[in-house]
């Protein structure tokens, strides 16, 4: 048959057009192979193709010059539905990045705005199809056509032609192009069925349509692709946000699962949310206790938790045996927090009792099959991890003597050699199966109530995983990653992971990254990229530290000593790269016992001038030291020592030692504090300049290399959380990516702001009353009495002196507030939202605390204090929240 493709689009001299597609005459998605378009007229592009045997042709368009493509249109490839007896002459648009991408992203197609697609075209004699791109028809609405004559319907409604959805907001409309002798007048509108009424005319004058040449005697299909004229969709959403390991139900076995994520999507939906907002769910298991509860130290990128696996949905047919678990995962429910340890033995053994029963069944079913075939690049990897984890009873996997390197080979004979290997293989990719059709499940359930999940992408993998043990070329393992000082830790934060070796991952276009966000597709509408700075740069900390104080942006452009020379700074390399102990300042950090620490930690070097020895010149020895001790006086020396490791000016370049970076908020130091005037002010300038400006370009181009590539691979939404020590070129990244920001109405952004104005946020950003890392609400109110008058009188712009407990009232305002501001989602902490009602929230405003990022080895433990069934069952607290949302104009 044959296809005449039309393109209107303008290129520079030395350009050309070609089109890459689905056959073997455009070269099947092999853009070598593409075929070159012909340039008819200015503008004007044009392609005769002749296929055979094919019912669907899909295609792009791409710009090459010189050979290379330097251009390629945005979005899915064009989709034509043929017929053997006719000719196509298609007249295109090219696909531009639209002003609302995030209209065609999974959770619009997918969830709020899904249609279920028609997937074939009546086509007549002589054909009219217009493919009309319009991603605004809401469930339950559809795009219609008014116009002149009787084959439009005389400009009545009852009489007017409906489209089609063919898929991600594509209509289709076939017209018998025989019945059109003139030129007629048309509009296209939006119809809501349920209403029987139009809820938009689309912007503009009338649309024309005219007769097909009566002169080509072949059957005719004249294709016409056209924008529907919308102008811009004010949509806005609320959303909650919960840990999967703080969910509670009637059924959960001491901890939250993915069963019962139903139910909260059933509260969700029931208060008119479209968000439910979770933190990263991969298996974290390296010792089996409680300091496993990290969520952000995952040992796969791929893996789910066992821990969430909803047991209840796989009841054993031992009957007697289910009902002994059932009576432990109940005493295990009424605890008021998660005992993890607990919590993991007794699912592990549940598991290994139902693969028992039915493992082997299910190995064998088509569905577990298909599964493994499609996970098994990185299945087979985490459950041979899993296993030699638990063989020497350590994740680090340096000390697994034989098995220290990955090798696939030989861990295929070891399966099938060492007695009772591949048992414990199958159970674990067993496990996973079950995971995975499990959640699964939840999104098609979060679905068919309007609802979507949102997942988050921790920025770090550990040290101790799968990831780091297959590809170890791909991490820098000789440092580790963390954050700057900020409002969460004034030390800084040391995760302990490794940081990226970026220059590696570009070899083949990130492939890493885009498997990882693939697979995050399989579960989530919508993703949050935790510590986006990072693909800008991220705080790399030497191995040495504990704290992150002595870190560096990396990669980043570290001064050369010309440098240091020409900003007026006289550089003495001993005195501001190593440690700075005058005897002056001593007793500042240890006070009663400074003559003892002088005594037993160092040595002098001149007067008043000391030196920590050679067994505690670094706080990894220090830590090593002071394992197990945990009295004030201990304590008290060991972070005094810490804080003199922290004594340094400039730091040495990881990379190039010529070079330095000025330590982080080095102002704030007792080194600092002993320079004249002049060499403090000298340092100044250029401690503001390297923080503020000098990476400004340097750190957009290289977030520009990745960020592109590794959002487009999905359709997932995409959040970045952008907080902390936000770089210049940061906003305007995000902003042409379109990226939501995270706005946080006591974190402002901006300099010498006390707190964020809601009116004023960004329309592509989420707003939260707070998050995992910060205090609910009413514990907030409770930690700074100065800060909560400032925002009292003129946030809340009550009078007189603030109350000493967060009341409802003050409560209800403050979820009010950010339900009103303009940010597209407006997602809340669960314990925010029940902060409205007296009769539902907690008693202790301190229990709902999640993460204390000052504390690393905090115990993430917290639990709804009621269940979701009692949570649904709250009419009067359900109806108030389904009210703000209304009234805050939330609502579909």
């Amino acid at each position: 048959m044959k296809i005449i493709l039309s393109l209107d689009y303008n290129t520079v001299w030395g350009q050309t057009i070609y089109i890459c597609g689905s056959t073997p005459e455009l070269g099947n998605w092999d853009e070598g192979f593409a075929k070159s378009m012909t340039c008819i007229a200015p503008s004007k592009w044009q392609i005769e193709l002749e296929v055979k045997d094919i019912s669907e042709l899909k295609y792009y368009y791409i710009v090459k010059e010189s050979g290379k493509t330097v251009r390629r249109e945005w979005g899915n490839p064009h989709t034509l539905t043929l017929a053997t007896d006719k000719k196509f002459i298609v007249e295109d648009i090219w696909q531009e990045i639209p002003q609302q991408k995030f209209l065609y992203t999974s959770c619009f197609t997918n969830s709020f705005f899904h249609h279920n697609p028609v997937s074939k075209s009546k086509y007549y004699n002589k054909t009219i199809l217009l493919q009309i791109i319009c991603p605004y028809a809401k469930k339950g609405q559809e795009l219609i056509l008014c116009g002149d004559s009787k084959v439009f319907g005389n400009w009545q409604l009852q009489d007017a032609l409906h489209f089609t959805p063919l898929e991600d907001g594509i209509w289709l409309l076939t017209i018998n192009a025989s019945q059109i002798k003139s030129t007629l007048e048309y509009k296209l509108a939006i119809y809501d069925a349920n209403e029987k009424k139009i809820v938009h005319w689309e912007n503009g004058n009338n649309r024309s349509i005219n007769p097909l040449s009566i002169e080509d005697k072949e059957d005719i299909v004249n294709v016409q692709t056209l924008e529907y004229r919308y102008g811009w969709m004010n949509w806005r959403a609320a959303g909650v946000s919960i840990p999967v390991f703080s969910l509670r139900s009637d059924n959960s076995f001491g901890i939250g699962e993915f069963s019962d994520i139903k139910k909260l999507i059933d509260w969700t939906s029931k208060t008119g949310q479209k968000v439910i907002q979770i933190l990263p769910i991969n298996d974290t298991t390296i010792t089996y206790t409680w300091t496993d509860s990290y969520p952000y130290n995952a040992i796969s990128i791929y893996a789910l938790h066992p821990i969430y696996l909803g047991l209840n949905e796989y009841p054993l047919k031992d009957q007697k045996l289910y009902n002994k678990y059932q009576k432990e995962a109940g005493e295990l429910n009424t605890l008021a927090n998660v005992d993890y340890d607990k919590v993991i033995i007794l699912k592990w053994k549940y598991l290994t009792d139902l693969f028992a029963e039915c493992g082997n069944d299910i190995l064998k079913s088509k569905e577990y099959t298909e599964f493994y075939k499609k996970n098994e690049e990185w299945l087979f990897p985490y459950a041979c991890f899993s296993y030699l984890r638990d063989k020497h009873k350590t994740a680090n996997y340096s000390l697994w003597k034989a098995n220290s390197v990955y090798n696939e080979s030989k861990l295929k004979k070891l399966i099938d050699t060492e007695d009772g290997a591949k048992t414990c293989i199958d159970l674990l990719c067993f496990t996973q199966f079950l995971l995975h059709k499990q959640l699964v499940e939840v999104k098609e359930y979060a679905h068919t109530n309007g609802v979507i999940l949102k997942g988050d992408i921790p920025i770090g993998i550990s040290r101790d995983s799968v990831e780091a043990w297959v590809e170890p070329h791909l991490f820098n393992l000789d440092v580790q990653t963390g954050a700057p000082p900020d409002d969460f830790s004034v030390n800084g934060q040391n995760w302990g992971f490794p940081t990226y070796n970026w220059d590696e991952m570009a070899k083949d276009g990130y492939q890493w990254w885009i498997k990882r966000f693939r697979k995050m597709a399989d579960y989530f509408d919508a993703y949050r990229i935790d510590h986006i700075l990072g693909f800008f740069r991220i705080w790399e900390i030497p191995l040495s530290s504990v704290q992150g104080l002595l870190g560096y942006f990396s990669p980043a452009l570290p001064l050369s000593i010309d440098e240091i020379h020409s900003s007026g700074m006289w550089f003495d390399e001993y005195r501001m790269t190593q440690p700075y102990i005058h005897e002056s300042f001593l007793g500042d950090f240890f006070g009663e016992y400074s003559q003892e620490v002088i005594g037993k930690y160092m040595h002098p070097i001149a007067w008043q001038r000391f030196e920590l020895n050679e067994d505690c010149n670094t706080q990894v020895k220090i830590k090593k030291i002071f394992a197990g001790k945990t009295d004030d006086k201990n304590l008290r020396i060991r972070d005094g020592l810490y804080g003199l490791c922290n004594e340094v000016i400039f730091i040495h370049d990881k990379r190039d030692p010529s070079k330095y970076h000025p330590r982080i908020t080095a102002q704030y130091a007792y080194t600092y504090r002993d320079l004249d005037d002049s060499t403090k002010a000298a340092f100044n300038r250029l401690y503001d300049d390297f923080f503020y400006h000098r990476h400004s370009q340097f750190w957009r181009e290289e977030a520009m290399k990745k960020l592109p590539t590794l959002i487009s691979s999905t359709s997932m939404l995409v959040c970045g959380e952008d907080l902390g020590m936000i770089p210049a070129c940061v906003p305007s990244v995000m902003h042409e990516l379109q990226i939501l920001s995270l706005e946080i109405e006591r974190m402002p952004k901006e300099k010498n702001l006390l707190f964020e104005s809601l009116s004023n946020l960004p329309y592509l950003s989420v707003c939260t009353t707070s998050t995992h890392d910060m205090a609910p609400i009413r514990a907030w109110w409770n930690e700074d009495r100065n800060t909560i008058q400032k925002y009292y009188n003129q946030v809340l712009w009550k009078e007189g002196a603030t109350p000493e407990d967060c009341t409802t009232e003050i409560c209800k305002q403050i979820v009010n507030n950010h339900l009103s501001s303009p940010s597209m989602l407006a997602i809340l902490p669960l314990q925010d939202w029940l902060s409205i009602d007296s009769k539902l929230r907690r008693e202790n405003p301190d229990d709902e605390r999640i993460n204390i990022p000052s504390v690393p080895q905090h115990y993430w433990c917290y639990r709804m204090h009621l269940t979701l069934e009692d949570l649904l069952k709250a009419d009067e607290f359900n109806k108030q929240v389904k009210s703000s949302v209304e009234s805050s104009d939330r609502i579909l």
